[in-house]
């Protein structure tokens, strides 16, 4: 960003940026931030660490995919509206081409090769979530107070699970450093993160979403693509945490209404889990699914309607909330909110990225060689992932 916050990349450059993401980026939510750290913070240095954590911090609030959130807002802040366009399609259309493909029956997914790199994209997860700890922990929390929250925070997590306890863990974190973390505020107030976002156009943003969210249910019924867009624009306007909570939302929608069979959903969401980028894409498999509709317009029509509140209610907020972080006390509480992110990411490291991928003594070792590739090699994240997911095949297969 420049002084004046205008935008000052090119779209082509946040295309390219965000496709190799979208190409590579396996492991969920949690490793897309860690990715999106090491992309935009660590090797093109768009923002500075407190900024992306604050721009984190505020996404975990917000109902949607908080992952894909941080990425449109990070395509917002370098170019602008198409930026921010650009880098959600780039971030979300290979795991949503593929997906489709999968619901049109191209099983590309099968094979003991094919399980062994699935298997190798599930560790090099770690090893991304683990270098995302690490270097947030040494910016984010250099004394022992900051350290303190961010421990305090994975107890909260662990004690209430979900997204409920992420968002309260940000909560109470960002009251102890409203309390704690004044002292550092004041010497470090930091220079508030600029979008080319305008106060009207937010109050038009959250207008639009909660329009949408009254005036689709009353209109479900009178066509059939409106029903459709009806169930997932509430399905992603409803849901804190994004990912795997949206799910019990969507079945009630597509498998209890018939749309889609409990088989159809179930393989749907197990090839979600082995394709990169955000799992909302997997409302593209359903909308390819659904009868009565062409399979493509389908997949578009739902995948356009899960993401779009998320992205209003963040265009909404991003106005005030820069405003909000030039105070003081909202900086001393932005700190205690940041440490409270990296005890989140932490405890998230364990569970579920570590137990669902470090399963023995060679998983730990390629996860290893992974995490010292990026903080001591310096190697691109993108060729971490390459050089993880073949080991992977060599490892074996867990199934």
């Amino acid at each position: 960003m420049t002084q004046q916050g205008l935008p000052r990349g090119r779209v082509s450059e946040v295309f390219w940026a965000f496709l190799a993401l979208g190409l590579t980026s396996f492991g969920g939510p949690v490793a897309h931030l860690g990715y999106f750290r090491t992309a935009f913070v660590e090797r093109r240095q768009w923002l500075s660490e407190s900024a992306y954590a604050d721009l984190v911090a505020l996404c975990q609030f917000l109902p949607g995919p908080a992952s894909s959130q941080v990425g449109f807002a990070l395509g917002l802040m370098r170019a602008g509206p198409w930026g921010a366009a650009i880098a959600w399609l780039a971030f979300t259309l290979p795991s949503a081409i593929v997906l489709v493909l999968f619901a049109f029956g191209a099983a590309v997914l099968d094979g003991p090769i094919a399980s062994g790199i699935i298997h190798g994209l599930k560790v090099v997860a770690v090893a991304i979530v683990a270098h995302a700890v690490w270097g947030m922990a040494r910016t984010l929390c250099p004394d022992k107070t900051r350290a303190g929250i961010a421990l305090a925070a994975i107890l909260v997590v662990v004690m209430v699970s979900g997204p409920l306890g992420q968002v309260a863990a940000i909560v109470l974190g960002g009251m102890a450093g409203l309390v704690l973390c004044r002292s550092s505020a004041a010497a470090a107030p930091g220079e508030p993160l600029q979008f080319p976002v305008s106060r009207c156009a937010g109050m038009i943003a959250l207008g639009l979403f909660a329009s949408l969210l009254v005036v689709l249910p009353l209109l479900a019924g009178s066509a059939l693509w409106l029903t459709v867009a009806d169930a997932f624009y509430r399905s992603g306007a409803l849901v804190f945490g994004g990912g795997h909570v949206v799910l019990p939302l969507l079945e009630a929608e597509v498998v209890q209404s018939g749309w889609v069979s409990a088989d159809e959903f179930l393989a749907g969401y197990g090839a979600a889990q082995a394709v990169p980028g955000p799992l909302f894409t997997f409302a593209a498999y359903l909308g390819a699914l659904l009868p009565g509709m062409n399979g493509a317009v389908g997949a578009l029509l739902a995948l356009l309607a899960i993401f779009i509140p998320g992205f209003l209610l963040l265009v909404g907020v991003l106005p005030f909330w820069n405003h909000f972080r030039r105070w003081q006390s909202a900086q001393a509480l932005m700190r205690g909110a940041n440490a409270a992110v990296v005890g989140i990411l932490g405890a998230a490291l364990y569970q579920p990225v570590w137990t669902s991928a470090i399963i023995g003594p060679y998983e730990f070792v390629l996860a290893l060689t992974g995490f010292l590739l990026l903080t001591v090699w310096k190697l691109p994240a993108w060729i971490v992932v390459i050089i993880v997911a073949l080991g992977g095949v060599v490892v074996g297969s867990p199934l």
